[in-house]
């Protein structure tokens, strides 16, 4: 079996810690069409797409002064705010693309967040230069845990999907990318013993600086 040729990286809970940001979003511009948010709820959700989000909650309690379109847009349009005025980088993020970008892979980014709030993470933290391609799961069919955004990142790439190595810190993301084939590494801040369901990944760490480099071979 070939070795490793490429690295794709989630982004929300990978690249940024924007996950709060997400449910501070969802709590502030639900509640403003009457839906009340729960932390239970909401951990529900948190792996869904914002389109699968406002249709979750419309579902549960049904709103009629806007449209799901435009309940959607406006938690985008806060979690762009939030990223923009409160968001930080995953810790040791910039250092691992440093050593595969040296090394010579080629990487790239799959989210189910609309693609918009790529540029605004990326631009916030000055990574734009180390991602080879970007990909949302807004231009597939079916977000993850599908694999259709992980399948597309490696023909962007020009790589096998076995040639590929994914950062997830989602148990759908990490589906999504077995399902395509791909090595996956479990990505759990400070949470890296949770769960027997994420012992499917070929690697689980709690931080970037655990990384083995020879799950690369």
């Amino acid at each position: 079996m070939e070795g490793v040729k490429a690295v794709i990286f989630d982004m929300d809970g990978v690249i940024v810690d924007s996950e709060p940001l997400w449910m501070k979003a969802e709590k502030k511009v639900f509640a403003s069409v009457g839906v009340s948010v729960s932390e239970e709820l909401g951990k529900i959700t948190e792996a869904l797409t914002p389109a699968e989000v406002t249709r979750f909650w419309y579902e549960r309690q049904p709103w009629t002064n806007k449209t799901l379109e435009e309940v959607e847009n406006e938690v985008i349009d806060q979690v762009e705010f939030l990223i923009n005025n409160e968001g930080y980088a995953m810790d040791g993020i910039k250092e691992i693309l440093e050593r595969f970008k040296s090394r010579g892979y080629k990487i790239g980014l799959a989210t189910n967040s609309p693609f918009r709030l790529i540029s605004t993470v990326l631009n916030k933290f000055g990574l734009s230069g180390y991602f080879d391609v970007v990909s949302s799961a807004e231009h597939e069919l079916r977000g993850k845990p599908d694999p259709a955004i992980y399948l597309s990142s490696a023909r962007k790439l020009n790589v096998k999907p076995e040639s590929c190595l994914v950062f997830e810190d989602s148990y759908t993301g990490l589906i999504a990318a077995k399902n395509a084939g791909m090595k996956v590494v479990a990505f759990l801040p400070g949470n890296v013993c949770c769960g027997s369901k994420f012992d499917i990944a070929d690697m689980k760490i709690g931080s970037f600086s655990q990384f083995d480099f020879s799950l690369l071979d």
